[in-house]
This record gives structure tokens, C-alpha cells and sequence, in this order.
């Protein structure tokens, strides 16, 4: 990936810009690169997290499974959803707050042949529509919780560019259901599900 120079060149997010609060982070992330070992493409959805927010693993304080979403910024929290996929998201704001951003859909761009084998061979738009389905397709385990999102095997990028953003309530969780912390590309078909 090319570095940041003129106008519509990428650059690479380092820990400085996850030191905001997850709801402002959540964002600025659609349409960024991530690539894990080179492997990745657009985020095209992601969701917000904060410990004051019942949602949120941080919510109950700080346990041996949520530490590394209390900083520092700009590393990876990985756990596992439902006993079957490991989920990532970028961890916001100052060491020792809780707060983070879920990595919720991609638009598969980067090593196509590895997500297809890596999720099976199914139609491109469902590759990477899901956390656990992103997780799966960027082979994340949890040997990457706590590591540096500027450093091997992860990369991501950034175009100056706006885009187009649709906003709603998070998707499958009972608690906090109505806070509006959900993020997506507006139009984009690698949704894990639509916006109403």
C-alpha cells in the first residue's frame, strides 16, 4: 500500500487515531483497508463500543477476557463469539478506559483465494458480511489480542475521502439495543444486513 502524500493516497492509522471515543472512531473506520498478512479489503461495517455501556464486555470492569480492550489504543481485542469465530475490533480512547470498535463487515478486495478457501466457496457478497464471518476470512485468532494494529500481520489504511455513512442501532445484542452505534456504507452490498 502506498503511503500518505497527495490528495486521495492512503495512511496508515496509528495508535494516535484511536485515541477518541470508540462512537467517533466507528466511523472514520468505513472505507478504511484492513489487511491481516496482506489478506483483507474495505470496512464497509463496524460498531461502537464503551465500558459505560451495557453492551459493551467492558461494561462489568476489567476481567482477564476483556483486559486488552482497556488499552492501549490502536491494538486489537479479539474474543470469541458463540464458541465458533473469533471476532476483532480496535481499541479507542486512553489506557485503562474500555472502549472499542467492532469490526462487523468487509468488502473482500485483498487474497480473494484465501477468504474463499478460508470461509468456503461462497458468493463474494457473504464472504466477509458478519463479524465471525470477517474473523473466519482473515483467519484471526486470538494470538493477535492485545497486538498493535500498525504493526505485522496487521495493516489499516485510510483515504481522506467522505463517504457516504448510514447510522442505526446495533445488531444482535439485548442490552443497549437502541443506541444508535452501528455504522455502515451507505448502499454497500457487503452488509452483513441492511439499514432501515
Amino acid at each position: 500500500m502506498s503511503g500518505f502524500g497527495a490528495a486521495g493516497q492512503l495512511r496508515q492509522l496509528g495508535s494516535v487515531d484511536f485515541q477518541d471515543d470508540a462512537f467517533r472512531v466507528a466511523p472514520r473506520l468505513i472505507g478504511a483497508i484492513l489487511l491481516v498478512n496482506g489478506v483483507g479489503g474495505r470496512i464497509v461495517e463496524t460498531e461502537a463500543y464503551d465500558h459505560h455501556d451495557p453492551a459493551s464486555h467492558c461494561f462489568g470492569g476489567l476481567t482477564e477476557r476483556n483486559k486488552a480492550m482497556f488499552g492501549p489504543p490502536g491494538c486489537a481485542y479479539v474474543y470469541r463469539s458463540y464458541g465458533i469465530h473469533w471476532c476483532l475490533n480496535f481499541v479507542c480512547r486512553e489506557s485503562g478506559h474500555g472502549a472499542g470498535v467492532l469490526i462487523r463487515a468487509l468488502e473482500p478486495l485483498h487474497g480473494l483465494e484465501q477468504i474463499s478457501a478460508r470461509r468456503g466457496h461462497r458468493p463474494l457478497r457473504q464472504l466477509c458480511a458478519g463479524p465471525g464471518r470477517v474473523g473466519q476470512a482473515l483467519a484471526i485468532q486470538h494470538g493477535y489480542n492485545g497486538h498493535p494494529l500498525d504493526t505485522p500481520p496487521f495493516e489499516v489504511w485510510v483515504a481522506p475521502a467522505a463517504l457516504p455513512i448510514s447510522v442505526g442501532p446495533r445488531i444482535g445484542i439485548s442490552k443497549g439495543v437502541d443506541t444508535p452505534w452501528r455504522f455502515g456504507l451507505t448502499g454497500s452490498k457487503f452488509l452483513s444486513k441492511p439499514f432501515l
